[in-house]
């Protein structure tokens, strides 16, 4: 199950994970057909979900535990921003930005992880972002929230570890979507310029490592920052 998997990084995640083989539910407020297909040997389930109400979540689970039977990978990806400098941020605009990304991880992961433990094994990928290790003028809700979900993830690994359950994050650095599409050129072009290589990230090398940690055993507690930048923990 991928949340946000309308367009960029989670339509991607959702081809990826298609041609691999696996039957992938492809959640979000807008899926269409088109961003959701695959051209390998799985199956693809399209799943309308607002992240930021728990009984949606619970209900698009439900059904597709009675579907599938079980609930391998769930890939927390929902996101929005709603950037302004802190002196001028609204309310609405913080709970907003916190109530889809960390909030909907948190009902989520709630809503798998009784068949997770169930099945004695599972896991939970939550995206999230170098804004959360180096902060980003005008998004402290982003940042903030982002780091809380860096933070529930090493947590929610030490919770469920003995049940066989999984639970990584991915920081998947600068990518070519919508979300760096709204920004001016100047702070692309300083986004570029902090990577080592000088370049944004592709999709496809974000897919590779979901795909390939989708199918490990063995790692949890994890947080991949999957470019070039460097940085550390404020």
């Amino acid at each position: 199950m991928i949340t946000g998997a309308g367009s960029g990084l989670g339509a991607a995640l959702v081809r990826g994970l298609v041609a691999a083989g696996w039957r992938v539910a492809a959640a979000g407020h807008r899926v269409p057909p088109a961003e959701a297909g695959g051209d390998g040997n799985g199956e693809v389930l399209a799943c309308a979900l607002d992240v930021t109400r728990r009984e949606e979540s619970v209900s698009v689970v439900a059904s597709l535990l009675e579907r599938w039977g079980r609930l391998d990978l769930l890939v927390n990806n929902a996101g929005v921003t709603m950037d302004r400098l802190l002196a001028g941020m609204r309310e609405s605009e913080w709970d907003a930005v916190i109530d889809v990304h960390l909030k909907g991880a948190f009902f989520c992961a709630q809503a798998v992880l009784p068949a997770m433990i169930r099945q004695g094994d599972g896991q939970i990928l939550n995206v999230g972002s170098f804004s959360a290790k180096q902060g980003s003028v005008g998004q402290v809700n982003y940042a903030a929230a982002k780091a809380g979900m860096m933070g529930l993830t090493l947590s929610l690994a030490r919770e469920v570890a003995e049940h066989g359950v999984r639970v990584n994050g991915v920081l998947p650095g600068v990518l070519p979507t919508k979300m760096t599409a709204a920004l001016s050129e100047s702070a692309r072009d300083s986004l570029v310029r902090a990577n080592l290589f000088k370049r944004m990230n592709s999709l496809e090398e974000v897919v590779s490592l979901v795909v390939g940690l989708a199918e490990t055993r063995n790692v949890s507690g994890q947080v991949f920052q999957w470019d070039s930048r460097i940085g550390r923990w404020a």
